[in-house]
């Protein structure tokens, strides 16, 4: 019987669905296939994928998010996003670059985020009696 090694590290695909947890990850992937890859219409697609699998994997894709990724899968399929790649295209020779940002929202009680920046904290410690 030969030795077999167990991986060491996580796929590159997990890797990438963990890393789009994060929504500035995920803008900027988004932004990149967007700007860079119009020779490779499928990617756009694929790359939502991505992110829709993230969202899934973290509990983080609402309804009306699901039912928008099927009609633009759908559409996508049908055609390789040239529609999107063309209109991209189209704002570069009118001197327009297209950015993909994240919608500001306000984090509610039970967010998963936790990170509290430094400006939040009280600069004098807390009495406990």
């Amino acid at each position: 019987m030969k030795n077999v090694k167990a991986p060491t590290s996580r796929s590159y695909q997990e890797f990438l669905i963990a890393s789009l947890k994060n929504t500035q990850e995920a803008a900027g992937y988004i932004e990149v296939t967007l700007t860079e890859a119009s020779d490779e219409p499928k990617l756009l697609q694929m790359v939502l994928k991505d992110i829709i699998d993230s969202r899934i994997k973290f509990h983080n894709l609402s309804e009306s998010a699901q039912l928008q990724w099927e009609k633009l899968d759908k559409m996508l399929s049908e055609s390789n996003g040239s529609e999107i790649y063309c209109f991209v295209e189209l704002l570069e020779a009118l001197g327009f670059k297209l950015g993909i940002t994240v919608e500001e929202v306000e984090l509610s009680a039970d967010s998963e985020s936790t990170q509290i920046e430094e400006s939040q904290l009280s600069p004098e410690p807390a009495n406990f009696v």
